[in-house]
């Protein structure tokens, strides 16, 4: 073959991913089990057929005409006769002047092939690059009076993590080695990672090796080098380890081995500098990447291989030629399409199918707690050390940490501190039923819900859920600036931000109620991007910008850079934004005028140059003296009835002027606004209650100080330095009041949780107005569990903190729940291919073309079927029981799911109550509909259908709950037999439902 065949090969190895073939996780180990079998399709069958298509012009080959007229040449000059003089070899001469060049034809179709699949494949992913001509590309354009597109804007940006938390490899043996996890040390307090300082791979101290049925595991830990080593060396160190394991000596034989693509790396450095480096795959998944490369091979072949000067009427040969090259690629390319969008296909369906939710808590404040479950919590020392930990209850409980742990809580103390907040996770599931079935309306009584989760992910689970119920969606995202870059490919930095927005952006108008705000914090960096991505998504909204402009003094003579900037979207005919929350209606503003200007003075301004009456008794402002007319002298010294005069002169004594005039200002005093501080300076006290009707658009207020009221807040808290410049809690409580117009009993939205101000926000304008606000939070980093999580506990403990501990014990009533997600990287890891012998033999009975469509278009689908983390049907026999390998702290565990908790999202359902009867697990709630729904869950191993039938009846379903429209029960019964003429309800298998649901997804 040609050296252009060459090269289509090589970028098909490159975009099949076949230089990853000894990788065995994730999309890998499934495009790996299948290797051979593409490769084998793509060099045995599919190129050939490029081949075959010109098999037509096989006798008018050149290379056959060349042959056979050199030998003739030979032949006539043997017997002397000049060739030219030949009619035969004139004839075959003018015959190869016509004929086809087969070589070339082929080589011109991969040519092009590989022209066309290199212009839109960039490093794993495909990137529109429409090219008119050289270095002019167009952009998708229907005729809109301002378009905003970026190279991403067709594609799921998938926020995968940083490293590599599953990586397992094959030896060219095919034995198995994996790179684990095992749970490490994380950041003391929560602090962050300093940039000198990171988290590295560090192999761990006990058994860092191990065989198990047959693979080799090599564990590390995900923690601070004590020495502050970096990468390169704590792999040496950790190689240099592995390596006197002679004990391991059968499997370190064949690692200390050259790398055959590399070989001046072993197998074992290779692999171990791949697992520790950042990890930079799998961020875009293409929306329709079919649709998409077969628009741009049309355009490619009509832009770019037709060329008009070609068509020749008078040689119908050749434009025969001509025409049939253009069909082999067209043939061909849409051939390799089908298998990309197969791959990319099931990718999208992995990223948009309904997560599981792998865990399920709450937290309840004591109040909530039935008292008789208050001896068993007493007992628990875990619980003890967290509310030691969160709410240093030591202090007023005595020493609680006398070694043997002996306990002094009482049943009493647990009476007088109300607002201490149980978790359930210290507990066992038996507790847990019986402190949840005390709790009627389950649902309607939290207060708030954290969800542990890419959002993108949470917010597609609970979409049905809470449908058009919510009033204010605020988000803060990563502003893409050096503190909170995102992580990009290649120039994609931008382009992939607009994407990761995007996103959720399409997913949020799901959740609005009628009248509702969208609120988005910015900085400079990307506003104009996010501005134009709004403008673009929501059209019909108004958009408002507030610039918070917390530091507006300039840096070296240059313009401020420290503002940042909050966009407001609401329906056009929403009700005017309100001021600011109730405790901060009043502002103190000084009453003598600064400034430079002229009018800030006395000169011409006598009016505003009058006496201040201070009664020194009180130290109050009580009255004003006309001012004397200019060019007269004032009077200094005390009245008549003892108050001292104060006039408007600055420390540098230059005569200055009040804010108001000397009839307004007597009126001020009359009111009370006028006050004096102990060190003398004068303050008008501003009611903006009665002065505001909307928010200001810019806040410069020194409240709005992320690092005074944000990082100083957090660290009062005892939460360290988690974030480089959370937001202040006076910014949320303003932003939160606004955006839900003031109302009371909003539901409140924040899908970049973050450290979770959001949340603390709420729970402070609860306590100022005895508000019914709940909250939303969802966030998908590390520090979940060590800052988001563990500030809404403290903030409903106490309002005030320092030094870690709270100043006061003054919380309130509350319950939260909070979830986790399986995130898209356990969805990967869990996936198994399988092959039956059935489907095989079914296979190998199909003609060439069945065939050839199975593999490009089902065969993953079809050999996936029955993966735990796509659904495995038969482990509902025992849905308490149903498991996924799940990572969480950097470590890979064998996780029992919730399918349960997750059936209730996939429904919709309000859970109204939850109960364990018999063994039974029932559930009763609302559906969206407003129908009555009865969920009974079962081990089938334990409950038969006989048993079902005996506990329905004993309940007294069919009687006593009529209300109830549909009961869905796991496994095959027949309470449909139970009904009675009255009844109405209809049954429903949870199996199928959930499959259904699960997968009933719509582009976004």
């Amino acid at each position: 073959m040609s050296k252009y065949y060459d090269k289509f090969i090589e970028l098909l190895e490159e975009m099949f991913q076949f230089s990853n073939e000894d990788l065995d996780f994730g999309i890998y180990r499934i495009m790996n089990q299948k290797r051979e079998e593409i490769r084998r399709f793509l060099e045995k069958d599919l190129l050939p057929q490029v081949k075959q298509a010109f098999q037509k012009y096989q006798s008018a080959d050149q290379s056959q005409l060349r042959q056979e007229l050199g030998k003739m040449r030979v032949a006539l000059e043997a017997a002397g006769v000049e060739p030219e003089t030949a009619p035969k070899y004139v004839q075959l001469k003018e015959q190869l002047s016509k004929s086809v060049d087969l070589d070339g034809l082929e080589s011109e179709v991969f040519s092009d092939l590989t022209n066309f699949f290199r212009r839109y494949y960039n490093n794993g992913d495909f990137v529109s690059n429409r090219r008119y001509k050289k270095d002019v590309y167009a952009i998708p354009y229907e005729g809109e009076e301002v378009k905003l597109h970026w190279a991403n804007a067709d594609q799921y940006y998938v926020k995968t993590t940083e490293n590599f938390r599953n990586y397992s490899f094959e030896l060219p043996s095919k034995r198995k080695v994996h790179f684990t996890l095992v749970e490490a040390s994380t950041e003391q307090n929560n602090n962050k990672e300093q940039r000198d300082k990171e988290r590295q791979f560090i192999l761990t101290e006990e058994n860092p090796l191990e065989e198990i049925q047959g693979e080799l595991y090599i564990r590390f830990e995900y923690r601070f080098a004590d020495d502050k080593a970096k990468r390169e060396v704590l792999n040496a160190q950790a190689i240099e380890r592995i390596n006197r394991l002679s004990e391991y000596h059968n499997w370190l034989e064949e690692l200390q081995k050259p790398y055959e693509k590399n070989p001046n790396k072993t197998i074992l450095e290779k692999h171990l500098n791949d697992y520790t480096a950042k990890n930079k795959f799998d961020y875009f998944i293409h929306k329709d990447l079919g649709g998409f490369l077969r628009r741009e091979l049309d355009f490619f072949i009509k832009n770019e291989i037709i060329h008009l000067d070609d068509l020749d009427t008078e040689n119908e040969a050749r434009i025969e030629q001509y025409l049939s090259k253009i069909k082999v690629i067209k043939s061909i390319g849409h051939k390799i399409i089908a298998f990309l969008e197969q791959i990319e296909n099931f990718q999208k369906k992995l990223w948009l199918k309904k997560k599981f939710v792998v865990d399920t808590q709450y937290c309840i404040t004591l109040d909530h707690v039935p008292e008789q479950l208050y001896p068993e919590i007493i007992k628990n020392e875990a619980q003890l050390q967290e509310w030691i930990r969160l709410f240093a209850i030591d202090e007023i409980a005595g020493d609680l940490t006398t070694p043997g742990f002996t306990n002094p809580l009482t049943v009493e103390f647990l009476r007088a501190n109300p607002y201490l907040m149980l978790d359930t996770k210290f507990f066992d599931s038996t507790f847990k039923d019986r402190l949840l079935m005390s709790i009627d309306d389950l649902d309607a009584n939290l207060d708030g819900l954290l969800i542990h989760s890419e959002n993108f992910q949470a917010l597609t689970l609970m979409k049905k859920k809470y449908a058009a119920q919510v009033d204010c969606v605020y988000i803060d995202p990563p502003y893409n600036t050096v503190h909170s870059e995102i992580l990009y490919k290649n120039q994609f930095k931008h382009s992939s931000w607009l994407s990761l927005i995007a996103n959720t952006a399409r997913v949020v108008p799901a959740f609005w109620q009628r009248t509702f705000s969208f609120g988005i914090a910015i900085d400079d960096y990307e506003f104009v991007n996010l501005a134009a991505l709004c403008d673009t998504l929501f059209p019909e909204l108004e958009r408002n910008i507030i610039v918070v402009n917390h530091h507006p003094q300039g840096s070296g003579g240059r313009i401020s850079r420290t503002h940042e900037y909050f966009i407001l979207l609401s329906p056009s005919d929403a009700p005017a934004y309100l001021g600011e929350p109730l405790e901060d209606y009043q502002e103190d503003r000084s009453f003598m005028r600064s400034g430079t200007a002229e009018n800030n003075f006395r000169y011409g301004r006598w009016k505003s140059f009058y006496a201040l009456l201070l009664d020194p008794k009180n130290n109050q402002i009580v009255d004003a003296e006309e001012p004397v007319p200019l060019g007269q002298p004032y009077p200094t010294d005390v009245t008549k009835e003892g108050y001292v005069r104060i006039y408007p002169i600055n420390t540098k004594g230059e005569e200055r002027v009040w804010r108001s005039s000397y009839e307004t200002g007597k009126q001020r005093i009359k009111n009370g606004e006028i006050i004096i501080s102990d060190k003398g300076t004068v303050y008008q006290t501003i009611d903006h209650e009665s002065k505001r009707e909307v928010l200001f658009s810019n806040w410069t207020d020194s409240k709005y100080n992320s690092g005074m009221h944000g990082s100083n807040l957090l660290r009062s808290m005892g939460l360290g330095n988690s974030f480089d410049y959370p937001k202040s809690i006076y910014t949320l409580e303003t932003a939160l009041w606004a955006q839900t117009y003031g109302k009371s009993d909003a539901l409140i939205l924040d899908y970049f949780a973050g450290s979770g101000t959001t949340g603390h926000a709420v729970i402070n304008l609860n306590r100022v107005d005895n508000g019914k606000r709940k909250y939303i939070l969802v966030e998908m980093g590390e520090y979940f569990n060590t800052a988001t999580k563990p500030r809404i506990q403290k903030a409903i403990y106490s309002k005030d903190w320092k030094d870690g501990k709270p100043s006061t014990r003054e919380g309130i009533s509350h319950m939260f729940k909070y979830i986790r997600l399986e995130s898209y990287e356990d969805t990967l890891n869990n996936l198994e291919l399988r092959r039956t012998n059935q489907q095989q033999l079914a296979i190998d009975a199909m003609e060439s073309g069945a065939k050839e469509q199975y593999l490009l278009s089902y065969m993953l689908d079809m050999e996936t079927k029955g993966s735990a983390s796509l659904l495995n049907l038969s482990m509902f026999e025992n849905p308490f029981e149903y498991k996924l390998r799940i990572t969480q702290n950097n470590e890979t565990r064998i996780t029992n799911v919730d399918l349960v908790e997750t059936f209730n999202y996939l429904l919709g359902l309000s859970v109204k109550q939850v109960e364990v009867i018999q063994g039974f697990k029932v559930v009763k709630g609302n559906l969206p509909s407003g129908k009555q729904a009865l969920i009974i869950w079962r081990n089938l191993k334990e409950k038969s259908n006989d048993d079902l039938e005996e506990f329905f009846k004993k309940q007294r379903y069919s009687t006593l709950d009529t209300e109830f429209d549909y009961i869905y029960v796991n496994g095959d019964n027949h309470l449909e037999n139970l009904k009675k003429d009255e009844d109405r309800w209809k049954v429903m298998l949870i199996e199928e439902e959930f499959q259904r649901l699960m997968f009933d997804v719509s582009d976004v």
